[in-house]
């Protein structure tokens, strides 16, 4: 053998070094601070959302939004003021008496008035006292406009007739809070006062105020209860007297409807109308509202609805 090949047997014999176990490097699982964070971190947002929710509910609870303006429906009723009733409209042809006053006077009659005034006056107060009828009544037959200021306008039933407003309280409490929700003000006339006492804020600190009969505050259309012994009645007296309005000598108790929800109640009556086939106000004889709960406030809703005939 070589000694260059005793060289490389004795190279290959070297010893060689173990294997040494690679060092461990970063652990990847997840460790407690990671765990109580991250579950501090779902728990703040829980609450967070939690808190945001609360304040929402509360919000649209609370705040007040503007009401949604209604362009007025304007509405000319004709009325017949202080003519007699009936199904004409014509001029009613004067009566014998009305004749005998236009009729121009003779010479002789003349006369005879001058010289004898109080045989002239007695003739006249007996004329009037006559019981025939053809001579003192004309032979018209009536107006046929419905009850209301003279003059011309649709043959419309007006709205104070034809609307009827309906609530659903279980106290006077939540009944006030209604009222003041529209805007509505309580009112009495009459008994021998002067003027119009009007109650407001019915819910809370009553506020009350006596204005006179041409102010514009009393001439805002209206409603009173045909029953007086219904709870709303008396829950309507019961208000006024908390506001220290006097009530004697039978006075008239009226609700007071502000020209906003005037507006309103008549576009949701038209709408309603046509709803059914009825394109014009002139076409309804009676609308019943009623007032429901509608969110955070309450809403009227129309539960009735009849038609003239044509």
């Amino acid at each position: 053998m070589s000694q260059s090949e005793i060289e490389v047997l004795e190279v290959a014999e070297e010893p060689r070094e173990p294997l040494r176990k690679p060092a461990d490097g970063p652990s990847l699982g997840t460790s407690r601070f990671d765990s109580v964070s991250s579950w501090l971190m779902a728990l703040a947002l829980f609450i967070g959302i939690f808190v945001l929710m609360l304040f929402l509910i509360w919000l649209t609870r609370n705040l007040q939004f503007g009401a949604k303006e209604f362009p007025p429906i304007v509405e000319n009723p004709a009325g017949r003021g202080e003519n007699a009733e009936g199904f004409e409209r014509d001029f009613e042809p004067p009566g014998a008496e009305e004749v005998e006053e236009l009729t121009e006077p003779t010479l002789e009659d003349t006369l005879e008035a001058v010289t004898d005034a109080v045989s002239s006056v007695a003739a006249s107060l007996d004329t009037m006292n006559t019981n025939a009828p053809a001579s003192t009544v004309g032979t018209g037959m009536g107006d046929s406009r419905p009850p209301g200021p003279e003059g011309e306008g649709e043959d419309i039933v007006p709205r104070f007739e034809r609307w009827r407003l309906n609530f659903s309280a279980k106290d006077v409490n939540s009944y006030a809070k209604q009222l003041d929700y529209y805007k509505i003000e309580l009112a009495a006339v009459g008994g021998g006062i002067q003027g119009v006492d009007i109650a407001s804020n019915l819910s809370g600190g009553i506020q009350q105020q006596r204005v006179s009969s041409d102010d514009e505050r009393a001439k805002r259309l209206y409603f009173s209860w045909v029953d007086p012994n219904v709870n709303f009645a008396r829950w309507d007296q019961q208000l006024l007297q908390k506001a220290g309005v006097p009530l004697g000598n039978n006075r008239m108790r009226l609700q007071f409807i502000p020209e906003q929800l005037e507006n309103e109640l008549a576009h949701i009556e038209l709408e309603y109308a046509k709803e059914k086939g009825h394109a014009s106000v002139t076409e309804i004889a009676k609308t019943v509202f009623e007032s429901k709960p509608s969110g955070s406030g309450y809403q009227f809703e129309v539960v009735e609805q009849r038609y003239r005939r044509k």
